[in-house]
């Protein structure tokens, strides 16, 4: 295979995928990933291993529930990692709801499906997957409602300056900046949190004061950093005050952006009442989240967050599939 750019070829992979049909997959799969591919995703599907299990685990069912899909990358760039080529992108798959998927009753209607992931490429092939889709968000969509939000739940935009997909060598002085600051706010900011106060976390240090947080469904959206602390980060922080970030987290930076994931990306107590409607369980669990940022100058301007809201739910008592099929109308708004 002729050498090209990681970035690149993602673009390709993702623009293949419109227009593939159940006939072409085994030739789609077989060009874009790595015989032993290593699939991670949201729950209900988990780890997939190798490309038959990603076609029939992943790509078959999806197609079959949304046979016109289509996907918009509104986020696309990458970097090296520990000495491997890695590349980030977020944005939205949209379909019509043709048949039902993971169990959610397909609609008949144009349903968005937002999703954030990196991949890690070896020889212009897919070898490794992360990626987060929000299937609580296809839920709401579809008329369920598992969980109360306390800020509005949105088709997230791209970034406001419209340049996010950057699929060329970028300035390594601007990929710098954005690592290094990412880096900062996790460490010394987030990081430095009193238990009691969220100002002992500076985030004026790092975030710009319009700051647009987009967060998954069962969370929403956000605006500037009192509305992040009061609608998500001050809500999250007493449910779950102990938390902390996961090992061996990949982060990915190109210019103004930047893409953080562990697996799991941390660890916590459920100690406190009240998020998304829930009692504190007492119970330790993990997040597996997907971050995307864009620098704007010294400052942090939009940061794409997606979590899987499923597996976190299940951890905490809430098995959505299970009430969707034995109760249906007990999650319909």
């Amino acid at each position: 295979m002729a050498s090209v750019r990681p970035t690149r070829r993602i673009h390709e992979f993702a623009q293949s995928i419109n227009g593939t049909t159940h006939g072409t997959l085994p030739t789609f799969t077989e060009e874009y990933y790595h015989p032993n591919v290593e699939w991670y995703g949201p729950a209900p599907v988990g780890e997939l291993s190798g490309r038959r299990a990603v076609r029939e685990g992943f790509w078959e069912p999806l197609l079959t529930a949304f046979p016109d899909l289509e996907r918009t990358d509104y986020m696309l760039f990458g970097g090296t990692f520990e000495g491997e080529e890695w590349v980030a992108a977020a944005g939205r798959f949209v379909g019509t709801f043709e048949a039902e998927w993971l169990g959610i009753p397909a609609t008949g209607h144009a349903t968005w499906i937002q999703y954030g992931a990196l991949y890690r490429v070896v020889d212009g092939r897919i070898a490794e997957t992360r990626v987060l889709f929000d299937v609580l968000d296809v839920l709401r969509q579809a008329g369920y409602r598992a969980v109360p939000s306390l800020a509005p739940e949105v088709v997230t935009p791209g970034p406001s300056t419209r340049d996010g997909v950057v699929l060329d060598d970028g300035s390594d002085d601007g990929t710098e900046q954005t690592l290094r600051l990412v880096e900062d706010m996790i460490f010394d900011g987030l990081g430095a949190y009193d238990g009691e106060d969220l100002d002992s976390m500076r985030m004026e240090e790092y975030w710009h004061e319009d700051f647009m947080w987009y967060g998954p469904a069962g969370i929403g959206t956000t605006r500037g950093i009192d509305g992040f602390q009061e609608f998500h980060q001050g809500p999250w922080l007493k449910a779950f005050p102990d938390r902390g970030t996961g090992g061996d987290a990949v982060r990915v930076a190109q210019d103004d952006y930047c893409a953080w994931t562990a697996w799991p990306s941390g660890e916590a107590t459920h100690l406190g009442d009240g998020l998304m409607g829930l009692p504190a369980t007492g119970e330790t669990v993990t997040f597996r989240v997907i971050d995307l940022w864009r620098r704007e100058g010294h400052l942090l301007r939009e940061n794409w967050v997606f979590i899987d809201m499923i597996d976190l739910l299940d951890q905490l008592g809430v098995d959505v599939f299970e009430r969707l099929d034995a109760h249906p109308a007990s999650i319909q708004r």
